[in-house]
């Protein structure tokens, strides 16, 4: 085997690279999860969960994936045979459906062409026509990992308001929190489901749920069967700092360290750089001459871009050829866009220096595997990355510093 120098170019849209910050603290001794150190470690990383959802309700770790999250979500909140509203966005929204239907939910699963987000105006004509009141729960991808589409959660919960309807309001933020904005009490979401691989800059291995009061009310009397995601003992264990069972305490000390450095460039700052990366991107995407897989401006993903490939190429084809050549790993098409398209993530730990050199991948990759494409791609997100570099460093070049 011939050993591939530099770094591995990590630009699949989860799981990101992990800083190594996260890394270091990720290798700390582990300590007893039943004492004093672990109990404020566990309260620290619950506090800063919420602070990152935008959620003044608990937040509910589990060693898990986000999967799990989506199971904790219905089953913490619904009964056998109950009506969820869902949306098919996407690969994942349809897994989630699955996930759904294995519990024995009934599911009205709206079709869609991978290429948009929700639309708001379906979500009150559907629930505006059920005047029973049937449906218990609508669920919606926040952020579409399968195709770089966004829905938008603030007007989806305007048209459930408008529709006055009373069904929970269940979102997946997997591949949206700490990358896209997200504002759970603002929005009134019940229940979000979140993950640490992406936005938060750790490996897999957390699942995420952030709750409202009308979820934890829900609970109360929800029949689905639950026991290991039951947000019932993590509750009670979590208020004087602890887990029900073994907690992944590795793992927590590297999402303490991760959330510092979100906080430390700010919140804002973080969602401001996700979206100014994606934009380059997307001005590469049009140089070459391809086309963005989502169709609409306004539903366009911060975390991803997912790229369709001219007729008769196959996506997989320059992904491997990507990866031979040049040692960075591109996302895969999903489901019924398998060799359809690539997928480029730009989200978690990402610098300008870093996506210019995913992007020069990208572009030589387009040309070892005979894709018909203009060059430019890399230079156009060059320019447009300079012309928006941050304030102070354009005052610098500009005096001379």
């Amino acid at each position: 085997m011939v050993y591939p120098s530099g770094r591995h170019f990590l630009q699949i849209p989860g799981p990101t690279n992990i800083p190594d910050r996260v890394l270091r603290a990720l290798a700390a001794p582990t300590i007893d999860h039943r004492g004093p150190g672990f109990s404020r470690l566990a309260r620290e990383v619950l506090e800063g969960l919420g602070r990152v959802f935008g959620c003044s309700g608990p937040v509910v770790v589990f060693p898990s994936s986000g999967t799990g999250a989506w199971e904790a979500a219905l089953v913490n909140t619904l009964s056998p045979g109950d009506r969820v509203l869902m949306f098919e966005t996407g690969h994942f929204a349809a897994l989630w459906c699955g996930v759904a239907r294995r519990l024995g939910l009934e599911v009205e699963f709206v079709p869609g062409d991978w290429r948009h987000g929700v639309d708001p105006g379906e979500v009150r004509r559907r629930l505006a026509a059920d005047w029973r009141g049937e449906t218990k729960a609508v669920a919606v991808v926040h952020n579409e990992t399968s195709t770089g589409c966004t829905s938008r959660i603030a007007e989806i919960r305007e048209a459930m308001d408008e529709a006055g309807h009373p069904a929970l309001f269940l979102v997946d933020v997997i591949s949206s929190l700490g990358s896209i904005e997200y504002r759970h009490d603002e929005w009134g979401v019940d229940v979000a489901v979140g993950c640490s691989q992406k936005g938060l800059l750790l490996p897999p291995g957390l699942g995420i749920n952030a709750l409202s009061e009308r979820a934890l009310e829900a609970s109360r009397g929800a029949r689905l069967p639950r026991s290991y995601w039951d947000w019932r003992p993590m509750l009670e264990s979590n208020e004087e700092g602890y887990f029900p069972y073994t907690p992944p305490t590795n793992l927590l000390f590297g999402l303490r360290e991760a959330l510092a450095m979100l906080f430390e460039e700010g919140l804002e700052n973080v969602l401001a750089r996700h979206r100014r990366h994606a934009e380059a991107t997307r001005r590469a995407v049009r140089a070459w001459g391809l086309e963005v897989l989502c169709l609409e401006p306004a539903e366009y993903s911060a975390s991803l871009t997912a790229v369709l490939m001219p007729e008769g190429h196959d996506a997989d084809l320059l992904r491997r050829l990507v990866l031979e050549g040049f040692n960075m790993s591109l996302g895969a098409g999903l489901g019924k866009l398998a060799g359809r398209v690539f997928r480029i993530g730009h989200l978690g730990d990402l610098n300008d220096l870093m996506l210019v050199g995913a992007l020069g991948g990208v572009e030589m990759g387009l040309s070892v595997a005979g894709v018909p494409h203009s060059k430019g791609g890399v230079m156009a997100a060059m320019e447009y990355l300079v012309e928006t570099a941050p304030v102070a460093g354009r005052r610098a070049v500009a005096a001379g510093g």
